[in-house]
């Protein structure tokens, strides 16, 4: 049966039973104790449009549409900013090299840059294992330093630049554990990212089974890709939305689309409702957004990423919000089960330009801000091996800012 068997489920401003079912699914997947805080209010909201205006009375009375979707679905902060968390208090957290190295720009975050620099130096090895093992624990230090503001899990990243090799990918994420392990923090809180590569997919499925390492599945644009990483059996998958969005825009001739009519929400639709027809337990977490209109246009889904530019722009929105996905409305859906076996997956992700094209830009962009990570590290790890020497050099190259700036034009 082909993968688009059946007819697509789509948005419907009369989600039914949109609590029904779902409190459950997820229950099981959370932290101890975190049921709660998922299910927010006990009853389901009335059966109207998605949103309508409120007078501005009742607009005092109202919670913000984050809140309200805070009742529905699980928000996740996609940010390594701690302000930002503790500001809108997400559930989980997200990171990638791209957040983590906007991140260690900043002032404010030198000393965790500093500490995992300390860290490389101490394992010693050449110049290349230093920066990787400094690379590992910074990402480590973020997560453990988002994990003091968030009552359940973060998501740490594996290098981009092993999508396509399996046993490195497994290694890496085992790596990645051990260091959580060693400060403090057990494997139940964390969910390690890998490309929904076919190789990242068969990694992803070997750490749950044999590792009980729990794996979100990112950079993914397919219905193939989401297939086989149910039938992998990983907790979390992240299909991209505005990605998807920026691919159409550029390459048809349609520039602006209705929310329910996003490329990108259909997918998402599509995935969460073959996920609930056929009772697969893996979490869909819709990510990458362009405006506020695809994430309300997904309200009910189980959770949303939420960059805090759009979680302070949810936050200061006040119109009635109800859910348009509910696994009722999922499991009358005709979508059909299929399985998916590697050259299956091949042809049928080939066969969908927009996904093979976003699957290896995003790898490629996620591999460059790996390596710019790497270098703004190997600045600080050279940096502090030449120090020592400086003192033969002339007082104004002496000075550490001096040599951090020279190593930076030598392009290291």
């Amino acid at each position: 049966m082909g993968l688009a068997a059946g007819r697509r489920c789509a948005p419907s401003p009369r989600a039914a039973g949109a609590s029904e079912g779902r409190a459950g699914a997820r229950a099981g997947r959370l932290p101890s104790g975190q049921a709660g805080f998922l299910i927010g209010g006990a009853n389901p909201p009335p059966r109207t449009p998605w949103i309508m205006s409120v007078s501005p009375v009742k607009r005092q009375k109202m919670e913000s549409v984050l809140d309200q979707l805070k009742h529905h679905t699980t928000v996740v902060a996609d940010t390594g900013d701690f302000n930002a968390i503790d500001e809108y208090k997400p559930l989980d957290a997200t990171t990638n090299p791209s957040l983590i190295l906007a991140a260690a720009q900043m002032p404010a975050y030198q000393e965790l840059v500093d500490d995992a620099v300390a860290y490389g130096k101490k394992l010693g090895g050449s110049e290349e294992e230093q920066i990787k093992n400094a690379c590992d624990k910074l990402f480590v230090l973020f997560g453990a330093e988002i994990l003091k503001r968030i009552p359940g899990r973060v998501s740490t990243e594996v290098d981009a630049r092993l999508s396509f090799d399996k046993e490195g990918m497994i290694q890496r994420a085992r790596r990645l554990i051990d260091l959580y392990k060693e400060a403090g923090i057990g494997k139940d809180r964390i969910l390690i990212k890998l490309s929904s590569t076919w190789e990242g997919i068969q990694a992803g499925k070997v750490l749950e089974a044999e590792y009980g390492i729990h794996c979100n599945m990112t950079l993914l644009f397919s219905f193939a890709q989401a297939v086989a990483c149910a039938e992998a059996g990983v907790t979390l998958i992240s299909p991209f939305v505005g990605r998807i969005l920026d691919w159409y825009v550029a390459n048809g001739d349609k520039k602006t689309y209705e929310p329910s009519e996003d490329p990108g929400v259909k997918s998402v639709t599509k995935i969460y409702n073959y996920y609930k027809k056929f009772g697969y337990k893996t979490i869909v977490m819709g990510a990458s957004f362009r405006n506020t209109g695809e994430i309300k246009a997904l309200t009910g889904c189980d959770y949303l990423t939420i960059s805090p530019k759009l979680l302070a722009e949810l936050s200061k929105e006040y119109v009635k919000l109800t859910p348009t996905l509910s696994v009722k409305e999922a499991q009358a859906c005709e979508l059909q089960k299929i399985h998916l076996d590697e050259k299956a997956f091949r042809w049928h992700h080939n066969e969908d330009q927009m996904a093979v094209e976003k699957l290896s830009d995003g790898i490629r962009k996620f591999a460059a801000d790996a390596i710019k990570l790497e270098r703004m590290l190997k600045v600080d790890v050279l940096s502090c091996c030449l120090l020592p020497s400086l003192m033969f050099l002339p007082s104004t190259a002496a000075n550490p800012q001096f040599l951090v700036i020279w190593l930076r034009i030598r392009n290291l």
